[in-house]
C-alpha cells in the first residue's frame, strides 16, 4: 500500500497544538471548516509546563488569555508556567478542538495539489496546512560550547529546572534578556552568578507598581502589538534585517539584578583554557554555565521552497508561492506581539480568513471535523 493511500485526509491541518495553534483552531471553528490538530507533546500546554520550575509570564495576566477565553486570574497577576499550561488545556478542551497529541510531523511536502505530512509511520494530506509555531522551536548555543572544561556543568534554558541541577560554585548565566535575568535572580541566592550579554534594555517602570495598574501596562502592550508592526516606519526598524527584534527587560530591572548580587560581564565570546571567554579578553572561572542563548527555528522538516535568509518568506503568514500554506506564531510576523500569547489571535484570524475566502471561492465543505476518540 502506498503512502498516499495510508493518508488521512482533513481538509486543513495545524501543525502544533500551542497558543498559536489554538487560536488558530478557535477561528477554524468559528468558520465551521473541517481541520485537526497535530501536536509532538503528549498533553496540551507541555510546551510550557517543561520550563524551569519557578517560570513566571512576564506579562500580566490581562494579556494572557486568547480569543473567547480571558485568562481567569487577576488582570494584574504574573501567572505560572503551569497555570497558563493548564489554562491552554482547559481552552481546547472548552471549544472542542480536534487536537491529536503525541504527534510529531516530521516532513511536509507537496503533491500535485494538495499538501503531504509524515509523522513517523503516520501520513496525513491537506489542501491546507497552517505550521502554528514559533521560530524559537531548537535550543541553541554557541559553536564554541563543547569547549568548555568537561567538569563545567552547562545546561540550556531549556533544560534548567532548578539551581539543584547546578554544582557547587559559581554560575555563568549567558545571555541577558528576560529568561537569563530571572534565571541569574534565582540563583544568586545561593551562589555567585555572573551574567554575560548585551544589555536589552528595560520598561522603565514597575510593571506590577501602580501606575502600571492603571494605564502603563496597556500603553506598553499596546505599542508592541499596535505601534510595533510591518505597517509602521518604527516597527520595521524594529523588525531589522534579521527579524531579530529583542525584548527589553520586563519584569527584572536592572538595579534588581545589582541589588541581588548579581555581576554583569560583557558578551560571551569564545573559551580560553576551558573557561568561557569574554569580549573584553577577561575569562570566567566558573563551575556551571546556563545558555540563555535563544532557539533555533526548527523547521527543517518543511521539504518546500519557501525559505529566505531570515526564515519563511510570507505575506503576515500567507506563503504566496505556496497556495494554501500558513503561518502563525513566527516572531515579528506582524508584529512585536505575534509570537506571545497576545498577539497570536489576531494574526490567526487574518490566517483563517484567508482559508475561508479560498473555500468560499472554491466551494469547499464546512463540516467540523471531530477529535479521533482516544487521540
Amino acid at each position: 500500500m502506498t503512502d498516499i493511500q495510508q493518508a488521512e485526509y482533513v481538509q486543513t491541518i495545524v501543525v502544533g497544538g500551542g497558543q498559536a495553534g489554538l487560536a488558530v483552531g478557535h477561528h477554524l471553528s468559528r468558520h465551521q471548516m473541517p481541520f485537526l490538530m497535530l501536536d509532538a507533546t503528549q498533553r496540551v500546554g507541555d510546551a510550557w509546563r517543561n520550563r524551569w520550575d519557578s517560570l513566571r509570564l512576564f506579562s500580566p495576566a490581562a494579556f494572557d488569555g486568547l480569543v473567547g477565553m480571558p485568562f481567569p486570574a487577576g488582570g494584574h497577576t504574573f501567572i505560572t508556567k503551569d497555570q497558563m499550561a493548564d489554562y491552554l488545556e482547559t481552552y481546547a478542551a472548552s471549544f472542542g478542538l480536534p487536537v491529536r497529541t503525541g504527534v510529531k510531523v516530521d516532513r511536509l511536502w507537496r503533491e500535485g495539489d494538495r499538501f503531504r505530512l509524515r509523522a513517523g509511520s503516520r501520513f496525513f494530506e491537506a489542501d491546507n496546512v497552517i505550521v502554528a509555531m514559533a521560530n524559537y522551536q531548537q535550543p541553541r548555543t554557541p559553536s564554541f560550547a563543547d569547549q568548555l572544561a568537561p567538569d563545567i556543568t552547562q545546561l540550556h534554558s531549556s533544560q534548567y529546572r532548578n539551581p539543584s541541577q547546578l554544582q557547587d560554585g559559581d554560575a555563568l548565566v549567558v545571555g541577558a534578556g528576560n529568561s537569563g535575568a530571572e534565571i541569574a535572580i534565582e540563583l544568586v541566592r545561593n551562589r555567585r552568578t555572573l551574567l554575560s550579554g548585551r544589555d536589552p534594555g528595560a520598561i522603565p517602570f514597575r510593571m506590577e507598581g501602580l501606575a502600571a495598574r492603571l494605564f502603563l501596562a496597556r500603553l506598553v502592550f499596546g505599542v508592541f502589538h499596535n505601534v510595533l508592526t510591518v505597517d509602521t516606519p518604527i516597527g520595521r526598524r524594529a523588525r531589522g534585517n534579521g527579524q531579530a527584534a529583542t525584548t527589553p527587560l520586563i519584569r527584572v530591572k536592572p538595579r534588581d539584578l545589582v541589588a541581588a548580587g548579581v555581576e554583569r560581564l560583557p558578551r560571551t565570546v569564545g573559551v580560553r583554557d576551558g573557561l568561557p571567554l569574554l569580549e573584553d579578553g577577561r575569562t570566567a572561572s566558573v563551575r556551571n554555565v546556563i545558555w540563555c542563548t535563544g532557539y533555533a527555528p526548527g523547521f527543517d522538516w518543511i521539504d518546500l521552497p519557501v525559505f529566505g535568509e531570515h526564515g519563511p518568506l510570507h505575506q503576515r503568514g500567507v506563503v504566496p508561492s505556496q497556495p494554501g500554506l500558513y503561518f502563525v506564531g513566527l516572531h515579528f510576523q506582524y508584529a512585536l506581539s505575534s509570537s506571545m500569547v497576545q498577539g497570536v489571535s489576531r494574526d490567526a484570524a487574518r490566517v483563517v480568513q484567508v482559508i475561508a475566502a479560498a473555500a468560499a471561492r472554491t466551494g469547499a465543505p464546512q463540516t467540523l471535523v471531530a477529535a479521533p476518540a482516544g487521540a
